[in-house]
């Protein structure tokens, strides 16, 4: 079931089940992908998820649900949706100017998606923001539709949402490696169709599961590694002229770590989690 409101609510009296200390979650980088927040109004217990794949959305969001609904099968959840946009133009996605050309692109099917497994499902839902496609679409100054929004942030004890981005030092801990995992984990045949969990949220912790990389992938990225910077945005990203500035640095960053470290098992000995606890100074280090 789904309730379609206006704007996001303000729970003053919700109580929110992170750490006191993680008081904003959000993500970001998010071009033909979309970050979704599924947000329980009674604990607020939020989950942040960034999809990318219309693969990825029946179980992301059963997992997603794991998280936010606990015992109460008949909660309130605000949704939010923030990212896709028309990396296609629909009216002339064949060539003919017609108004019934068939939709391509990555943005589109992904949210297509998501909307339905919502309709489908039981539970209560109450989509709050829907900037996505068209309400999330603008043109660069070469007249290229590139989104408005690339993400959100999320105030775990109210429930606002806000437009975001991150640097380098907001990201929390182990970013390339959490990096590398998103990249290499549809040859992990464990993560298949499944969301990258990293932040548990009754400890406090970051817990970076394993994921395994192979050789060849190692191969690749050396391959890559040599292109020019406009070369690794045609050939490595879904929306080459929506990239964000840091697009290529962070993907030869990926590169030169598993350049360096291209055994899995190195990074992940014994195939145990990377795990990261927060200091007094708000600082983290790993356990």
């Amino acid at each position: 079931m789904i309730y379609v409101g206006g704007v996001p609510v303000r729970d003053e009296n919700s109580s929110s089940s992170l750490s006191s200390s993680s008081q904003f979650v959000g993500t970001d980088e998010a071009t033909t992908c979309v970050g979704l927040v599924i947000r329980n109004r009674k604990s607020g217990m939020t989950s942040v998820a960034h999809m990318d794949s219309p693969e990825i959305v029946d179980l992301g969001i059963s997992q997603m649900l794991s998280l936010v609904l606990e015992d109460d099968v008949d909660a309130e959840l605000d949704v939010h949706m923030v990212g896709g946009y028309e990396d296609v133009d629909i009216k002339n996605a064949d060539g003919s100017g017609g108004d019934y050309a068939k939709p391509e692109g990555y943005s589109f099917p992904l949210c297509c998606k998501l909307v339905e497994t919502l309709q489908k499902r039981r539970e209560n839902f109450h989509i709050q923001t829907l900037f996505i496609l068209g309400h999330n679409t603008k043109l660069d100054a070469q007249a290229n539709t590139c989104p408005i929004f690339n993400g959100c942030l999320v105030n775990t004890s109210t429930g606002a949402i806000f437009p975001a981005s991150f640097d380098r030092t907001s990201r929390c801990p182990d970013e390339i490696v959490r990096r590398i995992r998103v990249s290499s984990s549809f040859l992990d045949s464990s993560w298949k169709g499944k969301l990258l969990d990293t932040y548990d949220t009754k400890t406090d912790r970051f817990i970076i599961a394993p994921c395994r990389w192979t050789m060849r992938l190692v191969e690749y990225v050396w391959e890559l590694n040599q292109l020019t910077d406009e070369e690794i945005l045609i050939n490595c990203s879904t929306s080459p002229s929506a990239e964000g500035p840091d697009f290529v640095d962070n993907s030869r960053r990926i590169w030169e770590y598993l350049l360096k470290h291209p055994d899995w098992s190195k990074t992940f000995p014994k195939r145990q989690p990377r795990v990261f606890e927060r200091t007094v100074d708000g600082h983290w280090k790993r356990c």
